[in-house]
């Protein structure tokens, strides 16, 4: 079984980040504020949507037997829909709910999102560029006024999915983590992006140290990780992207096989590589284990934390 552990739907996108709204810009391209252009998708997506349906055909095509869809600010709160396409399909996707907290209303969309729509995760995207903290500067996981999430969630044993954001930002909350865990013994984590390591944190003594630190909550027994987007972080190496193999040994050496998810974030990813390039290079960069643990971390483990 081979399970994405990261992906993303959006029938358009209409999200808003630190540099301001963002919209769908048509070929792959999306508008930020009123004057940036990105491109996120490559130019054949005409109108930058990514629905299920194209999903589905690349899973086929490359052999993908489940996705996990997950949300963010970026794209933009797709809770519905994402909803509609897990019930849709729901031998081919899991999925987390989107949440912004620290927003007015916040509750309500908890009990919403999980009495209506049915989630049984959530998701927070925290980067400071793409994220929560671009939109709420001075947001504190740790901060009690949230608290009532952390306590809901192990309560109802629902998974809590995290983008904690570059190694150097406001947002690589490791102590904040550390705190909610302490207190909160039986919430479920996911960290995603394998917590974003990359060659110039790798040269730093500070941010490599601050790195390993993020990695080893999941020397937990309630916390994973997710190696997600890890070519992006290294697009100047170019394919096949030779760090992320080290980058995602040095982690199985600091937690194990068994706390480790492949990922790929697409859509966004097939800017740097096909998806099907993506899925060779899960087994290429994990080519060091066994294979009874590369099935784990190829889609084993997301069974079990996602199913």
């Amino acid at each position: 079984m081979i399970i994405d552990a990261h992906a993303h739907i959006f029938p358009e996108v209409r999200g808003r980040i630190k540099g301001g709204i963002t919209r769908s810009a048509g070929y792959g391209k999306i508008r930020v504020g009123t004057d940036q252009m990105l491109r996120v998708l490559p130019p054949t997506a005409i109108e930058t949507v990514h629905p299920p349906e194209v999903l589905i055909e690349h899973m086929d095509w490359v052999g993908v037997d489940k996705t996990v869809l997950l949300q963010g600010t970026f794209y933009g709160e797709c809770n519905r829909y994402a909803a509609e396409a897990i019930q849709s399909w729901p031998d081919r996707f899991l999925g987390a709910a989107f949440l912004d907290p620290w927003s007015p209303g916040a509750r309500h969309m908890f009990d919403k999102v999980v009495g209506e729509l049915g989630f049984r995760a959530v998701k927070l995207e925290l980067s400071e560029a793409a994220g929560l903290s671009g939109v709420h500067p001075d947001l504190r996981l740790d901060d009690p006024d949230v608290a009532w999430l952390w306590e809901a969630m192990e309560q109802h044993d629902f998974l809590l999915t995290l983008d904690l954001g570059a190694i150097d930002s406001i947002s690589y909350q490791t102590d904040a983590i550390r705190n909610i865990i302490d207190q909160h013994p039986h919430l479920r984590v996911v960290i995603a992006h394998l917590c974003q390591p990359n060659p110039a944190a790798e040269q730093d003594e500070v941010l490599w140290k601050a790195w390993k630190e993020q990695i080893t909550l999941a020397q937990h027994p309630h916390v994973w990780l997710d190696t997600a987007a890890l070519p992006a972080y290294l697009v100047e190496e170019g394919y096949p992207f030779p760090s992320a193999r080290r980058y995602i040994q040095m982690a199985v050496d600091l937690v194990g096989a068994d706390k480790i998810m492949w990922g790929t974030d697409v859509p966004g990813l097939l800017t740097v590589a096909t998806y099907r390039q993506l899925v060779d290079l899960g087994w290429a960069h994990t080519d060091f284990l066994s294979s009874e643990d590369q099935e784990k971390i190829m889609g084993l483990n997301a069974a079990e934390v996602y199913g």
